[in-house]
């Protein structure tokens, strides 16, 4: 194990208990929430803040009058047609 990580344990009701180490290194205190995700065979726990950040970083290049969403439909029922047409 690299210096740095901890060892955890999974409880019987599937609950684990961040080191006091990593809370105190992460600032992080009671009633703080965590997004958890898994990415491959790692489970991932970051802050609500972290990943909403990240999220608008990585769309932020789409100019905010684009409703993302409706464009998805119409792209699905555009879809949706030509499959009709080609039976």
């Amino acid at each position: 194990m690299a210096v740095g990580e901890n060892e955890v344990q999974v409880g019987a009701q599937g609950r684990i208990v961040i080191p006091a180490g990593l809370r105190k290194a992460l600032k992080l205190k009671p009633g703080d929430r965590l997004v958890a995700r898994a990415v491959g065979e790692s489970l991932v726990l970051e802050r609500r803040e972290t990943v909403e950040k990240r999220l608008r970083d990585r769309f932020r290049h789409i100019s905010g009058d684009v409703r993302l969403a409706e464009e998805l439909i119409a792209e699905r029922r555009a879809e949706a047609a030509r499959e009709d047409r080609e039976r």
